[in-house]
């Protein structure tokens, strides 16, 4: 398949009938034997900071599609030296068929793509991370056999990940509920526009957003983007996912966490290694959702 976007940084640049079908069309990469879909394609990587998942998934992605990642700090860019985004931009895309970026600043990716000629992908952000809501809604599929009509229950910090997720609610018409801590919402523009195509709703509750849900979602309290240890105070312990939360949710509900999780904090041992648990399943479709994205975007 092939999108009509250009690029891949929000989640928004997707109809509802594309995201059903990348979704799909994981699976259908995931369940069938790998084809050279890339083959001798590029994938230029630029990295400000540390990465796990995100890293091995896209390289190994290009990987068994035929093509080949490159990986690049940004410390050992000319752009650590002062050239500008633009010149980057122009200079990869006579190199490479498509960048992903992991950056801190969300807008920094937006000059990249303005300047590029290939595709970029937003390998996340401080403002958003939808390659993980990929991976998301594609194990939501296979453990729920649908994307659409259910109740998803965020809890914790509201962050780019929960801004992603409610735009992979806006598109999948499933609700969302968001329980954080006052004076970390999330983006009230986000909650708006998602609000526009599904039910979100905002709480300071937990035991209220996560009442009769599907699925249950969690991330860590403090991140990359924020490594203030004081604030963790204003979660724990009202906003940690335990057992006793968990039983609020749907007997058949799931967990979910993009990784890395701090145990004990924003959920504990006994849930994200319980039955519930879908992290694993979540963490091993990032590639196969990559891989779809790749194929979705570089144009042979």
């Amino acid at each position: 398949m092939k999108l009509k976007t250009k690029d891949f940084l929000t989640l928004s640049e997707l109809s509802p009938k594309e995201f059903l079908n990348l979704i799909d069309f994981s699976i259908k990469l995931k369940k069938t034997s790998i084809k050279p879909l890339l083959k001798n394609k590029s994938l230029t990587m630029i990295f400000q900071k540390p990465s796990t998942r995100t890293r091995v998934s896209f390289e190994i992605a290009m990987f068994q599609l035929g093509g080949h990642a490159v990986n690049l700090s940004s410390n050992e860019m000319q752009l650590s030296r002062g050239e500008s985004i633009e010149d980057t931009a122009k200079t990869l895309s006579r190199y490479t068929d498509c960048i992903m970026a992991r950056v801190y600043d969300h807008s920094l990716l937006e000059h990249l793509s303005a300047h590029s000629t290939v595709p970029v992908i937003n390998g996340l952000s401080d403002s958003f991370h939808p390659c993980q809501i990929l991976a998301d809604f594609m194990t939501i599929k296979e453990r729920k056999g649908k994307i659409n009509d259910l109740k998803i229950a965020w809890i914790g910090d509201g962050n780019n990940v929960c801004h992603s997720m409610i735009y992979g609610c806006a598109l999948s018409k499933s609700s969302m509920f968001i329980a954080t801590p006052k004076g970390f919402e999330p983006d009230k523009k986000v909650v708006k526009e998602g609000s526009n195509h599904t039910e979100i709703v905002v709480t300071n509750d937990p035991k209220f957003a996560v009442s009769d849900a599907d699925v249950v979602v969690s991330d860590t309290f403090t991140s990359i983007h924020n490594r203030d240890l004081k604030r963790k105070k204003q979660f724990l312990p009202k906003y940690q996912v335990n057992q006793t939360l968990m039983e609020n949710a749907k007997s058949d509900s799931i967990f979910m966490h993009c990784l890395p999780a701090k145990r004990e904090e924003e959920v504990t041992s006994s849930v994200i290694d319980g039955s519930q648990s879908v992290v694993w399943d979540e963490a091993e479709n990032r590639l196969h959702t990559q891989k779809a994205l790749l194929a979705s975007l570089i144009r042979a």
